[in-house]
């Protein structure tokens, strides 16, 4: 046999173990992936928890259930899911990596979690002259509510205002307004005031009426300032 023949003969067994190899592969991978659909439900009335988190553990991927506790989310086979909500105890589930096929369906219970607050003691105040004092002269700080209520106030937000930078649409409005007053005197020199006879003839009526003599202050009376 030829030897240019051997070697075309060696090249295609090469191309064919090659692609069922990476066929193989992928039917593989294929197969691992699985579809979980379910709902969220209370163990004890069977109602719909919204805003669950489902979460695939140590991996950066998750979906929330809906209004009615419906969910759905892609995984593979022995992954394991994380169930999450504000209120409830945090639930565990572990996809077989048995199963058959690409899809699954369950039933997620969730189990209310109990919260428990620190001892607080309330003790009257010994008598009523006590409570006055306490009434008039103890300072009791802002809580989170009064806080947020004071910093969006109209008038502190105008406060603010005067103190914080421009932002880019204020930017851009002062940048073009400065841009269409250059564009009038584009080639020439601006106007100036002191040769403007209009303008020292308002200032000889301005002289006239006395606009420039000083006056009396109403809150130093007759006096001059």
């Amino acid at each position: 046999m030829p030897l240019k023949l051997v070697t075309y003969c060696l090249l295609f067994i090469a191309c064919t173990f090659g692609a069922s190899q990476s066929a193989s592969a992928q039917n593989t991978t294929f197969d691992n992936i699985i579809q979980i659909n379910g709902v969220t439900m209370t163990a004890d009335s069977l109602r719909a928890v919204p805003d669950v988190t489902i979460q695939v553990k140590n991996k950066n991927r998750g979906v929330e259930s809906e209004y009615s506790g419906v969910f759905s989310i892609v995984c593979y086979k022995g992954d394991t899911l994380l169930f999450s909500c504000l209120g409830y105890r945090t639930k565990e589930f572990i996809v077989k990596k048995d199963l058959k096929g690409q899809y699954f369906s369950i039933i997620q219970l969730m189990v209310q979690d109990t919260f428990y607050l620190p001892e607080t003691i309330i003790r009257p105040l010994p008598n009523k002259e006590a409570f006055d004092y306490a009434f008039v002269h103890w300072h009791i700080p802002n809580d989170q509510y009064e806080i947020a209520r004071k910093n969006t106030d109209a008038f502190m937000l105008r406060a603010l205002s005067q103190t914080l930078p421009r932002d880019g649409h204020e930017a851009q409005s002062v940048y073009m307004q400065q841009q269409a007053r250059d564009a009038v005197y584009y080639g020439q020199q601006k106007p100036m005031n002191i040769l403007n006879p209009l303008a020292w003839a308002e200032f000889f009526d301005a002289w006239k009426r006395g606009d420039f003599r000083k006056k009396s202050n109403p809150y130093l009376g007759d006096g001059k300032y």
